[in-house]
């Protein structure tokens, strides 16, 4: 087992990892940026190391400065976290030519897999049921693109090939429309991914978004955790998370899960990770990997009695799954609210001092965030600073832990998204369960203040 880690990361994640490791007896090295110099984690950490400015281009981003971290700490191995450098195929392989163990896949499969057309290509070799679409990146040729939409059906969806987090994607209804979108789409994919290539599949009108977790070492075995609906989301950001996903039959989720860990084994596939599907109709269809810990993870960890953390550290050092797909067992229902530091209903982004910071409590109740009072939310990264995750022995409980804590939770000093989940949990069709991913853009526009 390793004896010291390098935590690459950032906010609430960065104090996870490192509670994780100091649990296992591992001594953790955090980095951080000028701007998160008073941070908890910072201040908890067995060493500290700043690495840059604000700007995350030049800190959490800067690869030498976080390889060199690691050389003059002694660390033995990197935990990206998810977002920044998690995904990067280029940073894992700089990380293991540098003599250090990158705690997530191989670089091969972080390529593999977030590559949309290699991954979709990849998935229906393995049996995973994938969305109608273009049987890999669309052609030059006009004609060939608007052949290719005729086959598949109106109304398409055009996305990057090396698209992610809801960006590099467009919607299209009309063949008229469709070259003028593909052009488009391709541009944007150049400018934001340094990739201009794109795909087509068809639009699914009203699907959910329901993940499947999976866990691999590396002697190829692989179990999969369960599922997660994550359907309550804006503008493909997702908001709300649960699991399991409330209404679709079992056999159902337990035939994807199984063709989800097959489909690990055949890539040879070592980490954590998920597989995203739209379900529509009574079917799945994969939509893509992450090739990461998600931000919604403790849903799945309070509902199996798992600790995903510490599986990727244990795996990453080289040790064999400690449990088999019939010794992993769900009980009870969890679900998870992402606070974010935005106004709750414009969202736009509310950086500033923390004057009062109360978190709730009580039985089923889990807060993941690094936040404190006098804390200062910096304008620089992502708006979350936390997540509240609650756990019952039926959705109905869980959904009452879920107000409760709301109610509890007391931030001032800066706007936050408490007032929206506080709304969304009272809600006649969440608490019925089974919303589509465009719900919630419906419902703020009913709702808009």
């Amino acid at each position: 087992m390793f004896k010291k880690i390098l935590i690459a990361n950032r906010g609430e994640i960065a104090l996870r990892i490192q509670r994780a490791c100091r649990e296992m007896g591992i001594e953790s090295v955090v980095v951080y940026s000028e701007a998160d110099r008073e941070a908890k984690y910072v201040k908890l950490a067995d060493e500290a190391v700043c690495i840059g400015p604000p700007a995350s281009a030049q800190s959490y981003l800067n690869m030498p400065a976080i390889i060199a971290t690691a050389e003059v700490t002694d660390a033995e191995a990197i935990h990206p976290g998810y977002g920044f450098l998690s995904e990067n195929a280029d940073f894992a392989e700089r990380v293991e030519r540098s003599g250090f163990i990158f705690i997530g896949p191989t670089p091969e499969s972080i390529r593999l897999m977030g590559d949309k057309v290699s991954a979709k290509q990849a998935m229906v070799r393995a049996g995973v049921p994938c969305v109608p679409g273009s049987d890999g990146v669309l052609p030059e040729d006009p004609k060939e693109i608007l052949r290719i939409a005729r086959a598949v059906g109106y109304p398409v969806i055009v996305k990057a090939a090396g698209g992610g987090g809801g960006r590099g994607m467009r919607v299209v209804h009309t063949e008229a429309a469709l070259l003028n979108a593909v052009q488009t789409t391709r541009a944007e994919a150049g400018a934001a991914f340094g990739n201009p290539a794109v795909y087509l599949e068809r639009f699914l009108e009203n699907p959910r978004h329901v993940e499947i977790q999976v866990l691999a070492d590396a002697q190829r075995n692989a179990v999969w955790l369960g599922e997660r609906d994550c359907s309550m989301q804006r503008r493909h950001q997702k908001i709300i998370e649960e699991a399991p996903a409330p209404g679709i039959a079992r056999r159902l989720i337990e035939r994807i899960g199984e063709r989800s860990a097959g489909a690990c084994k055949k890539i040879g596939y070592r980490g954590a990770g998920t597989f995203e599907f739209l379900y529509e109709g009574g079917e799945f269809y994969f939509i893509e990997m992450n090739t990461r810990l998600q931000v919604e993870h403790p849903v799945t960890e309070l509902v199996t009695g798992i600790d995903i953390v510490q599986m990727q550290i244990r795996v990453a050092a080289g040790e064999k799954l400690p449990f088999t797909q019939r010794q992993v067992a769900m009980r009870g229902h969890a679900i998870e609210c992402r606070i974010n530091a935005e106004d709750p209903y414009r969202f736009v982004p509310s950086p500033g001092r923390v004057t009062l910071w109360h978190a709730p409590g009580g039985p089923g109740v889990r807060v993941d965030s690094h936040v404190y009072t006098n804390y200062v939310v910096p304008s620089n990264y992502d708006s979350m600073i936390g997540k509240i995750i609650v756990h019952g022995d039926t959705r109905e409980q869980a959904l009452a832990r879920m107000r409760t804590a709301l109610q509890e939770t007391v931030v001032e000093g800066i706007q936050t998204n408490l007032a929206l989940h506080r709304e969304l949990m009272v809600d006649a069709k969440f608490v019925e369960g089974g919303t589509s991913i465009h719900y919630l853009e419906g419902w703020l526009a009913q709702h808009r203040r």
